[in-house]
């Protein structure tokens, strides 16, 4: 079946974007394909540095021929609407069908060739292309990321013939700028497209550009008895920046080993995209691997040297930064803080270190930490703001501080703090362990929460400029990993000024969505959320325990045949409380039917067993005894009849099912659960 092969060819392609970039023209093809009834068994898509290719594997030769249904106006509607629709049908009143009352054109499509649907959707894809940022050049109006030179396009080993402004579809392409130099080449299918590009010194996979790249600077590491540093990061982007990458190591002046090793590290990722090399030790090593992007005779050996220079101009600046950074005490500082705006509605970073302080004291017993060295730590975690280091590497804010305050011999704990209290940044970071680190790290993310909500910026859909998502995921983690016992309202309240309205519940709201995505994304079952988050708690560990002893619970047959009896008792109580509210008189115990008695006894066993599980939050145990009810409340259903028609007899029956409604609605919302 034929296969269809189309390259986007331009100028340079910012790595940052090729990933999404491919995966925007995978969307827009197989969306196009669709609407135009176009099936197909494979759909894939490429991007690099100059070039994004799609490539679809068994699409037919043509649509399938196919009835279009329009529906028209009412049977009753005047001539001059039913002659309108059958203009716009080009049928005969004779051909319309009607159904309900209604005219209903019926029209054949026979199929068009695929050819001529694609001459229509690569133009369309082109034009509709969603990059972040695009640009126009010469004199049409076409938008790319980068000028568009190219566009190759074939089918079934046939050019596709269209037009876009001053492009017309062909089926060349090019090879490596500098290497490829036999010029344009010619490729009338995926195979022999893949076979020149490599020919012409272009690896078209970034997968495999990546494993190039990692092999070779891990061989040459392996050579000099070092390793590569890891970053994976760096690693994509480098891979988005080479066709034909080729690793080299180079030589790095050792004096700069002295410096902090983010620092070195830092400068060669985001300056020169360089990966940094360690000692079996961990120690950084006097090396670093660039990439080049072409084979040179000399092997690259010029090329090392000339970065080499380079990185040591950039670490000689690192080191004034640092020499200089270290003339100031960090607390010193502090002053030029009330030169940062921290929001215009939140005033500025001086105020808001402030805000952190007192709140890191309140904070602090919660976390097991003094109050004094948590308050400390709080004044000083935003004061290497202002050096020139986190000036030249924002990245490095609170990694700088830790440094700057070991060199001033402040404890560690607290120095440890500087750079903890950021954490964590994402679901791969750690968060912050020792009490005054979480001390501090809990108050700064309190306080960016507490004010963002004062001031109405809260996330709006996808929109979340303040990153306040991420800052409730850093509260839920810091809380759950460290297993601080304390209500989220009491909290949120440590951080709210005294003239704010204190009842607001939105941010505890805004928090426990988020725990409840959290948990969606571990994989918790929806309901069982739902069951547990309806008691309204706010204690995120007993939530947690709560959830663990439910989950668990409900994967046991008898937690499921439990669960079905509730559902059966609420069902009747809420039959019943429609025609008026129910008598809160508590039930008695009655001999006969006996099946009624058992269910009185196994509820008066359970309940002080049931109490005293939920005092000692220990909910496994709380499940357990809710478990002893399943088997009496089975046979009550089995034998008893609820709506006897003796009023006393109803009444008490109904009492007895709105004591295992309630027992059981002490631990979780059954009435949550599916099934």
């Amino acid at each position: 079946m034929p296969q269809l092969l189309l390259e986007l060819f331009s100028e340079e392609i910012p790595a940052r974007m090729q990933a999404g970039a491919a995966r925007d023209l995978a969307r827009l093809a197989g969306e196009g394909l669709a609407l135009a009834h176009l099936t197909f068994d494979d759909l894939r898509t490429w991007a690099g540095p100059r070039r994004l290719t799609l490539k679809v594997e068994g699409l037919p030769a043509s649509q399938p021929d196919r009835l279009e249904e329009r529906k028209g106006p009412r049977i009753n509607a005047p001539d001059s609407a039913v002659e309108g629709f059958l203009r716009n049908t080009g049928l005969q009143r004779s051909e319309l069908l009607e159904r309900d009352g209604v005219f209903w054109a019926v029209i054949p499509r026979p199929g068009r060739p695929t050819a001529a649907l694609i001459a229509e959707l690569a133009p369309d894809i082109v034009r509709r292309f969603p990059w972040p940022k695009s640009m126009v050049w010469g004199e049409g109006k076409l938008r790319w990321v980068r000028p568009l030179h190219r566009i190759l396009c074939v089918l079934d080993g046939e050019v596709v013939p269209f037009s876009i402004e001053h492009l017309q579809s062909s089926d060349m392409s090019e090879g490596h700028r500098v290497m490829g130099q036999a010029g344009p080449f010619r490729a009338r299918s995926f195979a022999e497209y893949a076979q020149r590009l490599a020919e012409h010194f272009v690896i078209l996979d970034a997968e495999a550009r990546k494993a190039t790249i990692l092999e070779d600077a891990q061989r040459l590491c392996a050579a000099k008895g070092v390793s590569l540093v890891m970053d994976a990061g760096l690693l994509d982007e480098v891979a988005g920046m080479v066709e034909w990458p080729k690793p080299l190591l180079g030589a790095m002046d050792p004096q700069f080993l002295d410096l902090p090793p983010e620092v070195i590290r830092t400068t060669m990722r985001s300056h020169q995209r360089y990966f940094a090399v360690a000692r079996a030790s961990g120690e950084l090593a006097p090396y670093f691997v660039t990439v080049a992007n072409l084979e040179t005779e000399d092997g690259g050996a010029l090329v090392a040297a000339g970065n080499a220079r380079v990185l040591s101009a950039r670490l000689s600046d690192a080191r004034f930064f640092w020499d200089q950074d270290r003339k100031a005490t960090l607390e010193s500082r502090l002053d030029a803080l009330e030169g940062v705006t921290f929001h215009a509605n939140l005033g500025t970073m001086r105020a808001r270190v402030g805000r952190i302080e007192i709140l890191a004291r309140r904070i602090a017993p919660i976390a097991g930490a003094d109050p004094e060295r948590a308050a400390f730590a709080a004044r000083l975690c935003k004061a290497d703001l202002s050096t020139g280091m986190v000036g030249e590497f924002p990245e490095l804010q609170g990694v700088m501080g830790r440094y700057y305050a070991i060199d001033e011999g402040v404890a560690e704990d607290i120095a440890d703090a500087l750079r903890d209290h950021y954490r964590p940044q994402g679901p791969a970071d750690a968060a912050p362990s020792a009490p005054v680190s979480v001390a501090v790290a809990l108050a700064d993310k309190l306080d960016t929460l507490v004010g963002f909500f004062a001031i109405g910026e809260t996330p709006t859909g996808s929109r979340d400029p303040y990153a306040l998502r991420r800052a409730a995921l850093g509260v839920i983690r810091i809380i759950l990993e460290n297993r601080l016992r304390v209500r989220l309202g009491d909290l949120t309240a440590m951080a709210t000024p005294p003239d704010a309205n204190p009842g607001d519940q939105g941010l505890v709201r805004f928090i426990l969505e988020r725990l409840k995505v959290m948990l969606r994304d571990q994989g918790v079952r929806h309901d069982a959320i739902e069951a547990v988050f309806a008691s309204g708690d706010h204690d995120l560990v007993r939530i947690e325990r709560r959830l663990e002893a439910l989950t668990a619970f409900l994967a046991n047959p008898e937690g499921a045949d439990l669960v079905a009896g509730y559902k059966r008792a609420s069902h009747i109580l809420a039959a019943e409380e429609k025609k008026g509210p129910l008598s809160q008189a508590a039930a008695t115990r009655s001999a006969e039917p006996a099946e009624e008695g058992a269910l009185f006894d196994a509820l008066a066993l359970t309940g002080p067993v049931l109490d005293a599980a939920l005092e000692a939050e220990d909910f496994h145990a709380a499940m357990a005894a809710l478990a002893s009810l399943r088997e009496p409340i089975d046979r009550f259903f089995e034998a008893v009849l609820v709506n006897s028609d003796n009023p006393r007899e109803r009444a008490n029956r109904l009492a007895l099912l709105a004591g295992v409604r309630n027992a059981m609605g002490k631990v979780a919302d059954f009435s949550a659960i599916a099934g």
